[in-house]
């Protein structure tokens, strides 16, 4: 075989493996209940804080031990479970989108991704022109 097929080859396995590890990375979106039907199946859930719950940290305790309720886009609201220490600015974000899957009666995040405000949100921009 000569040098250029071989590495042809290579490359070729390589993007194989690549596109099959992005293909079992990928989750779909959905709600607290349509998880709870599918309890085996890794979801990605989008909701909010649900204000008035309790936030549950205690790193002298356990660092690697988060808890909180969220509620999702349909409104289901759910305790959520997390081995893993609260984010900075947690309690700022605007919605959080959560990739895990029912376990029980609470979901149990593997991975956590917080939308936090703009900063340029609420600035006022004055423009003035000289005529």
């Amino acid at each position: 075989m000569k040098k250029g097929h071989i590495i042809a080859m290579i490359i070729i396995a390589v993007g194989i493996i690549a596109l099959f590890n992005a293909f079992g990375d990928m989750t779909r979106y959905s709600t607290f209940k349509e998880s709870e039907a599918n309890p085996n199946q890794s979801v990605k859930v989008v909701g909010v804080l649900a204000k008035g719950k309790p936030v549950v940290y205690n790193p002298e305790e356990d660092p690697n031990l988060f808890s909180f309720h969220m509620q999702d886009e349909d409104g289901a609201e759910r305790k959520v479970v997390m081995n893993a220490a609260k984010p900075t600015d947690f309690n700022k974000s605007e919605k959080i989108v959560l990739t895990g899957k029912m376990v029980g009666e609470n979901f149990v995040a593997s991975d956590m991704l917080l939308k936090c405000p703009s900063k340029y949100k609420d600035e006022e921009i004055f423009v003035r022109s000289e005529i």
